[in-house]
């Protein structure tokens, strides 16, 4: 799911985080080469506030200019999952079970990505239930996925 250097940026801010009780959901580089963005999301049980994105903007900002990453110059961003939350562990699928997901893998049965109802997660494998039937897909060939967030606009008057 992540790339080499999204894993080793995710290795070096996981430690930190745990001391913050904060959970790094995912991180992603994105943009051009020569000057791409690094975004974090974090969550904590109780959500994420204004403050703590600002605590945590700060402790990021000095793991990475110790880490270095890019030669010249990036871009940090620190962000809440927000209502399409980033998947990237059987935990995450496990926890969000109930809910709708939109996951992109490696084709199978010709198919690459699927959107449904996360029925399960465990021992590598996520189940979905798509289109009215279960499908497996393995965690491993997944290459990104994020829960389908659904607003009710309906008024309650």
């Amino acid at each position: 799911m992540l790339s080499k250097k999204e894993q080793q940026l995710l290795d070096a801010l996981e430690p930190r985080a745990a001391q913050e009780g904060v959970e790094v959901v995912t991180v992603e580089v994105v943009g051009a080469k020569k000057a791409p963005t690094i975004r974090v999301f974090i969550d904590t049980p109780e959500g994420v506030s204004f403050d703590e994105l600002s605590s945590a903007q700060a402790w990021i900002n000095d793991i990475m200019d110790e880490l270095d990453p890019f030669p010249g110059a990036y871009t940090l961003e620190v962000s809440s999952p927000g209502i399409d939350r980033p998947l990237r562990t059987i935990e995450h699928f496990a926890r969000y079970a109930g809910q709708t997901a939109v996951v992109k893998a490696q084709p199978l049965d010709g198919r690459g990505t699927w959107t449904g109802t996360i029925q399960g997660a465990g021992e590598g494998v996520v189940t979905l239930d798509a289109d009215g039937s279960s499908v497996q897909i393995p965690l491993d060939t997944i290459k990104r996925a994020h829960l389908k967030g659904m607003i009710d606009f309906s008024s309650k008057a």
